[in-house]
Order: C-alpha cells, then sequence, then structure tokens
C-alpha cells in the first residue's frame, strides 16, 4: 500500500520543501507530538484523522486555507503523510509529502520552533 502510493505523489526532500514558497507544509503529527519534538516554521496543523474533509472544499468542515496552495504533508518519519498524499490525490488535491518526516526535517539542519 505504501509503495503504491509513493507510486503516485510527489515526495519532496526537505531541502526542496525549505524552498519552494509555494508549498504549504501541512504538519498531520498530534498535538503531544508536536509539543514534544517542535514544529517546522509556518507549517500548519491538520490531524491526520481530519485531513480528508478538511482539505476538501466541497466539505461543509473544509478549511479555506488549503485551497488552492500545493500541500506538503509532513509526518514523523515520512510514511503516514505518503498514503494521506495518496489520498487528497484521489479527492482531485495536489498534495504530496516530506521524505523522511519531521524527523528527515531536524536530520537537515533545517530551522523548528
Amino acid at each position: 500500500m505504501l509503495a503504491d502510493a509513493r507510486a503516485r505523489i510527489v515526495r519532496y526532500t526537505p531541502e526542496e520543501a525549505a524552498a519552494d514558497h509555494d508549498l504549504l507544509l501541512v504538519d498531520l503529527r498530534s498535538v503531544d507530538e508536536r509539543e514534544r519534538a517542535g514544529v517546522i516554521p509556518g507549517s500548519k496543523h491538520v490531524a491526520y484523522s481530519v485531513l480528508p474533509w478538511r482539505a476538501d472544499q466541497t466539505s461543509e468542515w473544509r478549511d479555506e486555507e488549503l485551497a488552492g496552495p500545493r500541500l506538503c504533508l509532513v509526518c514523523a518519519h515520512g510514511e503516514s503523510s505518503s498514503l494521506a498524499a495518496a489520498s487528497l490525490i484521489d479527492l482531485g488535491i495536489d498534495a504530496g509529502d516530506l521524505i523522511g518526516g519531521y524527523e528527515g526535517w531536524l536530520e537537515s539542519g533545517l530551522p523548528t520552533e
């Protein structure tokens, strides 16, 4: 399932994601994970469990900040985000994910808060 998802999405290295100002980084990690480990500056938090109806702009529970920009989904290690991005692609939403997730971002030495 993971291999199938990854074959259908764009995957960004941390450096690519940091340099692409047209991407909206969407952090899928729990509030606890974010408080414990930190966050990527400027990222938007949307819990994985509610992502499909927040990103789907035809949903009554949509988040309009998710409309329009390309989305780069971020989880802890880059696995859940691949599955989530593929599900958004199925909804017609331009989504990819961050290779290595938040841990990959940290290992790249990019800024966190």
